[in-house]
């Protein structure tokens, strides 16, 4: 008698995430916080993450969410003399030194009891050769010393609703650019490492004027006894970390 697999086998009952690179520009400043911007310039963003174990669909409760991205002019923290409307050439943790010790639009938060993780911010500016995206990693957390942990379960990148991000590029901080952001489409770790399944559901705060902000939000399935090959507990070593 032939025996039916497909009924043994436990399924998944939440997709998981799409995993993809953490980028030259990770840094784990130690900064559990839940408003990032430091008074950065750009439209407010409220962002909501909830994670949950892709294999039973309950939420993370405790994981320790840091999230990052550039300014409305496409600068990141720490490297904010790179100029953004130059395509840097490589992608790699530690690969571009640190320019300053800026801290902006970076920062942790713990998922609650249903795996929310929130944080106040701006909307994202690009960098050349990207779309608009944000930086997130997910870290399990076992002991005390939760800022020093380097349990990464999963990494990966949120994007942006076109129609969204265009009504916020034409907004006083972010034109004026000497070089245009990619569409998601077009940008190669959205085409190629799941990028329409880490788009934000995002809508405006105000009915009136996009001038008072965004809500975005996104449910993260995560393998919790997964250790990311994206970040590594030696990249918490490198220099520009």
């Amino acid at each position: 008698m032939e025996r039916d697999i497909s009924a043994a086998t436990p399924q998944p009952v939440y997709q998981l995430a799409p995993e993809q690179i953490a980028g030259p520009y990770f840094r784990n400043p130690k900064l559990l916080r839940r408003n990032i911007s430091e008074g950065a310039e750009g439209l407010p963003l409220l962002l909501r993450l909830t994670i949950v174990d892709a294999m039973t669909g309950e939420p993370v409760s405790g994981a320790l969410v840091d999230i990052w991205h550039c300014n409305a002019r496409g600068a990141y923290s720490g490297w904010s003399r790179i100029n953004p409307d130059r395509e840097v050439d490589t992608d790699a943790i530690g690969s571009i030194p640190r320019t300053d010790d800026d801290t902006y639009l970076r920062g942790s938060q713990f998922c609650d009891q249903q795996g929310r993780a929130r944080f106040t911010t701006i909307y994202p500016g690009f960098y050349a050769g990207r779309a608009l995206h944000i930086h997130v990693a997910v870290r399990m957390v076992t002991g005390r010393e939760y800022l020093d942990e380097r349990n990464v379960a999963w990494v990966g990148q949120l994007y942006f609703p076109e129609v969204v991000s265009r009504a916020v590029l034409n907004a006083r901080d972010y034109r004026g650019r000497a070089s245009a952001p990619l569409n998601n489409a077009e940008d190669s770790y959205y085409a190629n490492m799941g990028g329409e399944g880490s788009t934000l559901t995002v809508w405006p705060i105000g009915r009136d004027s996009h001038e008072d902000g965004f809500f975005g939000q996104l449910t993260i399935g995560i393998d919790t006894f997964a250790a990311s090959s994206q970040i590594k507990p030696e990249d918490f070593d490198k220099y520009t970390v």
